[in-house]
């Protein structure tokens, strides 16, 4: 059965679109993986027994690449080492949880990470699992959710998230700065104007 709802989630219109399969067990998670092999979508998400299916929409993906793309710079500018590891699967037998960021990035010469520093979910349609509750079972230090234009930052503060005015991860960025470069026209031109932005400042 999940092998044929796979299937049809393939056949997907250019819109994000999510599927949340209920009553799910871990053995039906990870036969979906299976199944998805290598391709990058539908993208996968597991919680306590609910299994979330969601293929982003070009715009989605132009977006979170066009954040991580950002943040990058920002890290080179201030020559800061990162590795960026992308819709890293994360996931967890005992706690029942499994995740696919949007981005995420390892801070300093870290060879063999447990876990990403930083997650980004670009939040662009409702009725997701909330990630927060599966990050925070996996160790994630920081969350970055966009939605409206605007991005925060979800901090883990022993087993519970709280929004904080500022990252912890990458103290010092702005993130409010870096949020009004995405509405360029293109990728290109977002990078090379928030570079012109920071060394201007330095």
């Amino acid at each position: 059965m999940l092998a044929e709802r796979l299937a049809t989630h393939d056949e997907l219109s250019i819109d994000d679109h999510v599927v949340l399969l209920r009553d799910a067990a871990w053995s039906d998670y990870q036969r979906v993986l299976e199944l998805r092999g290598e391709r990058p979508i539908p993208r996968l998400a597991y919680l306590e027994g609910v299994l979330e299916l969601m293929t982003p929409s070009r715009h989605h993906e132009a977006l979170k690449s066009l954040i991580g793309q950002l943040v990058e710079v920002w890290c080179l500018e201030r020559g800061i080492e990162f590795s960026a590891y992308g819709s890293w699967t994360l996931e967890s037998k005992r706690t029942e949880r499994g995740a696919e960021p949007d981005e995420c990035y390892v801070f300093g010469d870290v060879p063999d990470p447990a876990a990403p520093d930083l997650a980004i979910e670009v939040i662009w349609t409702s009725g997701r699992l909330d990630k927060r509750d599966i990050y925070r079972k996996l160790g994630v230090r920081e969350l970055w959710f966009w939605r409206r234009g605007q991005l925060t930052v979800h901090v883990l503060r022993g087993d519970a998230y709280e929004e904080v005015a500022a990252s912890e991860v990458l103290p010092g960025i702005d993130l409010g700065e870096l949020a009004g470069f995405l509405d360029k026209p293109t990728a290109s031109q977002a990078i090379r104007a928030y570079r012109a932005a920071l060394v201007a400042r330095q």
